[in-house]
């Protein structure tokens, strides 16, 4: 007669801890320090398969793939711009796709990494906004689109990676403990061992989450996608504003500069007859006084579902003007990957509907 035994699911061992991982060993007959042996191979050495790990032996490596597995992200696709930017879709061990960019620069080399499958913030501009919200990255899922991109930058350019920002699909404070995890194995010398000032979030604006960056001491700057300069507007493009007003923002935002002494970065796309009036320029000056803080002017990458287009040049230039004779730190990020599936969400939605 035969019977069906239950089918036991083998864990992530990346989402088990190191004391776990410790004692898992002993209780198998091995020394403790193997564990850290493995954890080297895991998040230093960023091993995807148990083979991988040539200095454990065989009966162990054995050991381990009965029990676990490595949930890695593998790129999928990736398409290379004219002006060098590679855009990849990731591919998770669920079948799902997110989306990571390497954006060159002649003085750095960034990596843009997304933190959920999808949004849940219906954003209107936006191409990851259309999305659902399918689910959290895990922190390995989001240290494994830094290493993907770390490869490439490497590979293309041999150089290495210098900076990393969170704007890619999802919003980061709605996933914290997982993003804040992924910034600790990032910044770890037995991780990745990047700085912490190359780091950056960005939060489309959740007052009660900027507070706890603060509080928790999250070693990562913060940026504020604003992309509109009162509320009206802001509730019109990012409903997230109506429970988040501009007034509840400055309070977390000024609570974190005291707490932390860090300026804060204002992420503004300026958007053709929406918010590029010298009115307009007038009121993010207003806001640029709440702290210390710098403004990165946006040019848009167009996306079907809306109707959204870039401010004309001579706009663009007299709303910089504006700001930055009234002493505002003032950047302008140039449009990158025109000739790709360059806006946050295109390519994962691009890659969906080929899927489907």
């Amino acid at each position: 007669m035969m019977i069906d035994l239950p089918v036991v699911s083998k864990r992530d061992i990346r989402k088990i801890s190191p004391d776990e991982l410790k004692t898992f060993m002993v209780e198998h007959g091995e020394k403790p320090f193997r564990a850290k042996q493995v954890s080297e191979w895991l998040w230093k050495n960023t091993a995807s398969s148990f083979e991988e790990m040539n200095n454990i032996s065989l009966a162990t490596r054995q050991l381990l793939a009965q029990h676990f597995v490595i949930n890695g992200v593998t790129v999928h696709n990736k398409q290379l711009s004219n002006d060098g930017t590679i855009k990849s879709a990731f591919k998770l061990y669920d079948g799902n796709i997110v989306e990571g960019v390497l954006i060159p620069h002649d003085t750095r080399m960034t990596a843009c990494i997304s933190s959920q499958v999808g949004c849940s913030l219906t954003c209107k501009f936006c191409a990851t906004g259309y999305m659902d919200r399918k689910r959290n990255l895990d922190a390995a899922e989001i240290y494994d689109q830094v290493v993907r991109i770390k490869e490439q930058c490497e590979a293309e350019y041999g150089t290495p990676l210098t900076n990393i920002v969170y704007m890619g699909m999802g919003e980061p404070l709605l996933n914290y403990a997982n993003v804040v995890k992924s910034i600790e194995r990032i910044t770890a010398p037995d991780g990745l061992n990047m700085a912490p000032r190359r780091i950056t979030v960005s939060t489309a604006g959740i007052a009660k989450m900027i507070k706890k960056l603060a509080d928790d001491d999250v070693k990562a700057n913060l940026a504020l996608s604003l992309h509109a300069p009162n509320d009206a507007k802001r509730n019109e493009i990012m409903p997230i504003n109506e429970a988040n007003s501009l007034a509840a923002l400055k309070e977390a935002l000024q609570y974190y500069h005291q707490k932390t002494g860090r300026k804060v970065t204002y992420e503004y796309i300026v958007f053709e007859n929406f918010n590029d009036t010298p009115q307009d320029a007038e009121e993010l000056f207003q806001i640029s006084k709440w702290l210390p803080c710098k403004v990165n002017l946006i040019e848009y990458n167009p996306i079907e579902n809306a109707d959204y287009r870039n401010t004309g040049e001579a706009k663009l230039m007299a709303f910089l003007k504006y700001l930055a004779d009234r002493g505002v730190q003032t950047n302008l990020r140039r449009s990158r990957g025109k000739d790709i599936d360059a806006a946050c969400g295109q390519l994962a939605v691009k890659e969906k509907s080929e899927a489907a």
